[in-house]
């Protein structure tokens, strides 16, 4: 490709509502075009990753043994009906009518769609496993789209559905998955790491996200250096920072604590360690009738050390929150403890509670937790001397870097990520509802065992240059940059010898099958190199009448410091060489 014959169109400044790097530069370059909220045109620079990034995806599903079809992004809402998902998704689902006042939704996902294709097709058991995946346009309509592709509204996913005749064969089919994407996140040439999750509204019961590492990701990622162990911060076990319960040592006491509402200000007051302390945190769920008014309402008091951090999917797996779960009000508050937050604890109730105690806070002894009275605390605290032993005793907290890793093989570490991809066991979550059957070997009506597979394709462009770029521009890996090798030939209108030596070194890379492009522009050097620094084509070589006269060329790589020498006839060898490194 020439630069004349194709269409760049860069800019110095990134437009003010660029947030995120991958924004601010994906703008700059040229990438994509703001149209509405959360909506992008991709303009041919753009297009041309997104492109790569589905060959890639594309010849890996297709490896694994994975058969590509396309389903519609407008789907019937019966379909989704069927699963209760209709109402369920919430105003993420974009509900529409046709002329006919029928209601469609704009697809986010095609599990419904694919298990009526399974249920229409699939019959017997000699048909399975099947594995089907598209590539094809979706649409969440976010309540504040931000950070450009990262987290629009409308997006390019490739997501495969597995169908399978038991669950031992529903295994195969999620590992078959699970080893295809990482040979697709290695081609694509990105740093990730491929964490246990929480299955989440999609549902099932096995998980995994794959995480593109960049400082500025959105996800916390908990992992073992000393061993395989890693997960989302949402599902990474934390185990109990205490063995055992020691004796009681100290008296209860109620302690002035004038102004100091949070654990941090009362452990200063005090002069404790924060670990000594223990935070309370009030839910409430609620009992509806038929016609979907409270008749009930069951009050939780929630407590971990005052220096962790309370995991809400952790706590909506517990028995009696699982149907879901609120913040209690600060009138409900106010019945049950007779205080306003700030100063709530476990001794001295109004009214009862639930009591859930982390796995920690259930081993301490000598704690500090609120007097449920304005300006006090209790010191000395121990459980079955001056409050019954809790309810229920669950992980309910964040892990922290440092904790126990739950392999028993080291200490956790955390680091940020970009979830790019997932992958679940659906078991007979979406066939039993829509009655997906197949016959099995005795002629029996049997759901398939469902698995589901997603990767963002187009927020693979955004997480990829939050992981690389420079004060310059973007760096992509060479697998998936817009271009792999960029000639800027300096002073191409004014001297013949240097387009003939730009034209035969385009030609001979194009023969090579290298995916090169020939800056025929005629702009000047300075503008020339910024421009492909910033849009991160990974090899440069420059020509320059001086150079040719030596009879070298200047090749430099997007991530080194300054530009090689090489000889003419050397650079095309010099970049082979580069490329299959």
């Amino acid at each position: 490709m020439k630069a004349t014959q194709f269409f760049v169109s860069t800019l110095k400044e990134a437009p003010a509502d660029a947030e995120v790097v991958s924004h601010k530069l994906m703008m700059r370059a040229g990438m994509i075009k703001r149209l509405g909220a959360g909506i992008y045109n991709y303009m041919p620079m753009g297009l041309r990753v997104i492109r790569k990034v589905e060959g890639i995806i594309r010849e890996e599903m297709n490896r694994a043994g994975a058969v590509e079809l396309l389903m519609p992004v407008v789907q019937p809402a019966e379909l989704w009906q069927e699963t209760g998902r209709f109402d369920k998704m919430g105003p993420e689902l974009l509900r529409v009518k046709d002329r006919h006042g029928r209601d469609f939704i704009i697809q986010p996902t095609s599990e419904e769609v694919v298990t009526d294709i399974a249920r229409l097709e699939l019959r017997s058991y000699k048909q399975l496993p099947k594995n089907f995946y598209h590539i094809q346009t979706k649409f969440r309509d976010e309540r504040r789209p931000r950070f450009g592709v990262m987290r629009g509204r409308e997006f390019t996913m490739k997501d495969a559905y597995s169908f399978d005749r038991d669950v031992e064969s529903a295994g195969r089919s999620y590992e078959n998955m699970f080893q295809a994407y990482c040979q697709i996140f290695d081609r694509l040439g990105l740093e990730y790491r491929a964490v246990a999750a929480d299955t989440g509204a999609i549902g099932g019961d096995r998980s995994h996200e794959f995480q593109v590492i960049a400082e500025t990701g959105e996800d916390a990622i908990v992992y073992c250096p000393d061993s395989d162990y890693a997960a989302n911060i949402e599902l990474a076990e934390a185990l109990p920072l205490l063995a055992s319960r020691a004796a009681a040592g100290q008296a209860l006491a109620k302690t002035p604590t004038p102004g100091k509402s949070t654990c941090e200000d009362v452990a200063a007051l005090l002069g404790l360690p924060l670990s000594q302390t223990v935070k309370s945190l009030v839910l409430a769920t609620d009992e509806l009738n038929e016609h979907g008014e409270v008749v009930k309402t069951q009050v939780w008091l929630l407590l971990v050390r005052g220096d962790h951090e309370l995991n809400e999917v952790k706590a909506g797996k517990i028995e009696g929150l699982k149907g879901g779960f609120r913040f209690a009000t600060v009138g409900e508050i106010d019945a049950h403890f007779g205080c306003k937050p700030g100063y709530l604890g476990p001794i001295g109730l109004k009214q009862p509670v639930k009591i859930v105690a982390d796995r920690t806070v259930a081993q301490m002894a000598d704690f500090v937790c609120g007097a449920n009275e304005a300006d006090f605390h209790f010191t000395g605290a121990n459980w079955g001397r001056d409050l019954p032993e809790p309810d229920l005793v669950a992980d309910i907290r964040n892990v922290v870097a440092g904790d126990p890793s739950p392999d028993g093989k080291g200490q956790l570490a955390i680091q940020r990520g970009i979830e790019v991809g997932h992958v679940f066991y659906l078991g007979t979550k979406y066939s039993a509802a829509m009655n997906a059957t197949f016959l099995d070997e005795t002629g029996k009506p049997k759901p398939f065992e469902m698995g589901c597979y997603g990767i963002g394709v187009t927020r693979i462009l955004g997480a990829a240059i939050e992981q690389n770029h420079d004060e310059r521009g973007i760096i992509w890996p060479d697998a998936i940059a817009p271009f792999t090798v960029a000639i800027c030939p300096i002073g191409m209108d004014r001297s013949d010898e240097v387009k003939a030596a730009a034209q035969q070194l385009y030609e001979q890379l194009q023969a090579l099958g290298v995916d090169v492009l020939l800056d025929d522009r005629g702009e000047r050097p300075g503008a020339m190199f910024a421009d492909w620094e910033l849009i991160g084509v990974p090899h440069r070589v420059v020509l320059s009448d001086r150079g040719l006269k030596e009879g070298q060329v200047e090749y430099q790589g997007r991530r080194d410091a300054e530009a090689t020498k090489l000889a003419l006839a050397d650079v095309v060898a010099h970049l082979q060489a580069r490329l299959k490194a």
